[in-house]
């Protein structure tokens, strides 16, 4: 088992600091009969007149049982990128510390670096998108804090492999987050299921991706005990609305329909684009979007455009050049797609 000393890598303000207690952490337990005055909330019900559960019990609970994780080992963020944040401000001390991010890979990780005042340290993967061990090594020094590895990658798609993973976490000396946004729609087993093995594995998911609720921004940390009661030390007390909260209380867990038809519906497009004149490489995909590669990006993201269609284009991407990413779309939406790529072959035959 990979132990860690948390002191060592926690800011000292956040081990010292004391959370803010709001008012129901004082009386969280909310029984028929009592008569609340002490939020200073308007008292006259319109059902979201009172401030949501800021522990967020009953949602924990529904998660824990969906993911098979204790409900002490849960963070819930407004969207994970709330969560990222978090973590940035336990574990970095501003204008001093740094971490690792893997380019291409999800630019909020650079963003957020930038606005905590933490230097980013990019590694590029390797060729086939996967994390460079020895070159990753060599940046860190006692100021590396976090490492980040997405998984499966975006924009890239791709799984990192287990093995990689397994040595970075027992390699690195500082926190490990993978970023588990496109999980779901692979069959690989979440890294949160063997974090008891790990302390200083962070894993990440998300409900805006295969659960189809990125409007209701929640977001999720999986993580030791210890670290997720330094993330709860820090988060905003109210950070989970009510209408957010009753909408996972109400959500189906079941999402294998959905996307069995996504990954089926996948390996229809890359079949039918393989064929396409001006698509140079499609690369491999465990995620619910697809990379590929054209002989002019920026040229046959206009032209998608211009019919209709909005892809992001990746060609200023490190390793991405000339890329588009695609999502795939419902049936008729992805029976669009390949006519109007059809429509803009036959226009250059």
């Amino acid at each position: 088992m990979k132990t860690i000393d948390l002191n060592k890598l926690v800011r000292s303000t956040i081990l010292k600091m004391k959370p803010y207690t709001s008012a129901r952490d004082e009386y969280p337990t909310v029984v028929e009969g009592m008569i609340f005055l002490d939020a200073n909330e308007n008292p006259f019900e319109k059902g979201w007149n009172r401030y949501p559960d800021s522990k967020q019990f009953a949602v924990k609970q529904k998660i824990g049982s969906i993911k098979a994780i204790a409900e002490n080992r849960i963070t819930l963020g407004n969207g994970s990128d709330e969560i990222l944040d978090l973590i940035f401000r336990v574990f970095c001390e501003p204008g001093k510390d740094n971490i690792i991010s893997l380019p291409p890979t999800y630019g909020m990780y650079s963003v957020l670096a930038d606005l905590n005042d933490i230097e980013n340290r990019e590694v590029l993967l390797n060729v086939d998108f996967q994390p460079d061990i020895p070159k990753i090594l060599a940046q860190v020094d006692k100021h590396t804090k976090l490492l980040f590895l997405c998984s499966p990658n975006n924009p890239t798609g791709n799984l990192v492999s287990e093995e990689t993973i397994v040595m970075l976490l027992n390699r690195f000396n500082g926190i490990v987050v993978v970023d588990e946004a496109y999980i779901d729609f692979t069959t690989q087993q979440s890294w949160a299921k063997r974090g008891i093995a790990f302390e200083n594995l962070i894993v990440i998911q998300t409900l805006s991706k295969a659960y189809g609720m990125a409007g209701i921004r929640l977001g999720m940390a999986f993580a030791s005990p210890e670290i997720t009661a330094l993330l709860h030390k820090i988060k905003p007390p109210y950070n989970i609305s009510t209408l957010s909260q009753e909408k996972v209380l109400l959500m189906d867990p079941n999402i294998e329909k959905e996307v069995s038809l996504i990954q089926k519906d996948k390996e229809t497009l890359i079949k039918v684009l393989l064929k396409v004149s001006f698509i140079e490489k499609i690369y491999p995909s465990d995620a619910n979007f697809i990379l590929i590669r054209v002989d002019d990006a920026d040229k046959r993201y206009r032209q998608l455009l211009d019919n209709g269609i909005v892809v992001r284009n990746r060609n200023q991407y490190p390793l991405c050049d000339n890329c588009l990413r695609i999502t795939i779309g419902t049936p008729d939406e992805n029976k669009t797609l390949l006519e109007v790529i059809s429509k803009i072959q036959k226009m250059e035959l």
